[in-house]
């Protein structure tokens, strides 16, 4: 667990404790780690989930899939990333998405009713962890508020500028590197593929973006 100190010290979830206090707080809280493929599901829709997940390294994604089979792509996930929290928070509530890994990935498992039980040295850290998961909580249902605004856009040019400009907010430039493939991508706005491409090369010609495969710039940056 030491070779993610960095990691986990530069987290949302252990904002404002030391890497030593987090060291120590993982063997209080009977944190746990696993390791998985490429493709393998972290997480299956119908699951019930209890603990909080946080991705040490690799990707990964939670999705969908309707009746018909069609893929549909709700968050992305990088190393910070919670996994479960809102689900977690929920009690009985089952998981309505998968998740899976993108390419090798590591998670840290810690059970919320550890989180939640009061620590019996009564130690101001985890009084710091409960309002970082609390923070956590809110965060992930502004995440999924930010998802919906996209969905919602009536129009495939409106539903890329939408994520576009959100990325851009999000990486402080206009100059953008997109975390998925254009069938990825598809998936992520819930378009057809080739609908997608034609779409995004009509807003290349009409002057409103500029990319190259996963390198997007939105017009008047000057980085």
């Amino acid at each position: 667990m030491k070779r993610y100190g960095e990691i986990l010290e530069q987290s949302d979830l252990f904002s404002g404790i030391s890497r030593g206090d987090i060291e120590a707080m993982l063997v209080c809280l009977n944190a746990r780690t696993r390791e998985y493929v490429k493709d393998e599901m972290v997480l299956w829709e119908g699951d019930k989930v209890t603990d909080i997940g946080i991705v040490l390294s690799g990707h990964g994604r939670s999705l969908k899939r309707d009746v018909s089979g069609k893929t549909v792509i709700v968050t992305l996930l990088e190393t910070g990333s919670l996994i479960g929290v809102l689900l977690a928070a929920s009690r009985e509530r089952r998981s309505p998405v998968s998740v899976q890994a993108l390419d090798e990935l590591a998670v840290l498992f810690i059970s919320l009713e550890h989180v939640l039980q009061r620590c019996p040295n009564a130690c101001p850290r985890h009084a710091v962890l409960l309002r970082n998961v609390l923070d956590g909580i809110a965060e992930k249902a502004l995440v999924l508020h930010d998802r919906n605004d996209c969905l919602i856009k009536p129009t495939i040019r409106e539903k890329v500028l939408t994520y576009l400009t959100r990325v851009a907010k999000e990486q402080n430039s206009g100059n953008l590197i997109l975390p998925f493939d254009r069938q990825a991508m598809a998936e992520y706005l819930n378009v057809d593929r080739s609908a997608l491409s034609r779409e995004l090369s009509q807003m290349k010609k009409d002057g409103l973006i500029d990319f190259y495969k996963n390198s997007f710039r939105l017009p008047g940056d000057k980085d």
